[in-house]
């Protein structure tokens, strides 16, 4: 079975997670600076057999765009580019950061340990992907 990755992309770092094989665990992949990210996943799909791909989609508390989404959607096209054939499906991200940050909270993480954005930006992404999973039908 492919596996399904999940994109948090931001203007300077992006935060990437992946599922095992069956598709049951989300884990945090890496962060790695925006303007990377298609030559990442390029070399990343040509090394493990992805079916799916998940980008965050910013909203703000009414469901309205948020102010990063021009930015969100720049890449998605960049992405559906680069990749026509991947399958590529949108997912709401709001709460994913606060979470994140929550999250590290509660595992025990030190404050200068909270600071590192780049792990809050995979956290986010493996939240969002956990959640699909969750909300998936076999």
């Amino acid at each position: 079975m492919p596996r399904i990755l999940a994109i948090d992309y931001g203007l300077k770092r992006t935060g990437i997670a992946v599922t095992d094989e069956m598709q049951i665990i989300a884990s945090g992949l890496t962060t790695i600076p925006s303007e990377t990210v298609l030559s990442f996943l390029t070399d990343y799909f040509n090394k493990e057999k992805v079916g799916k791909v998940l980008i965050g989609e910013p909203k703000q508390m009414n469901g309205q765009p948020s102010e990063s989404t021009p930015i969100i959607e720049a890449f998605v096209d960049k992405f559906k580019q680069t990749f026509p054939e991947m399958t590529l499906e949108r997912v709401d991200e709001r709460f994913t950061s606060k979470m994140a940050f929550q999250t590290m909270i509660d595992s025990g993480m030190k404050k200068k340990q909270r600071q590192n954005k780049a792990l809050i930006d995979e956290i986010s992404a493996t939240i969002m992907l956990q959640d699909y999973l969750s909300k998936k039908i076999f």
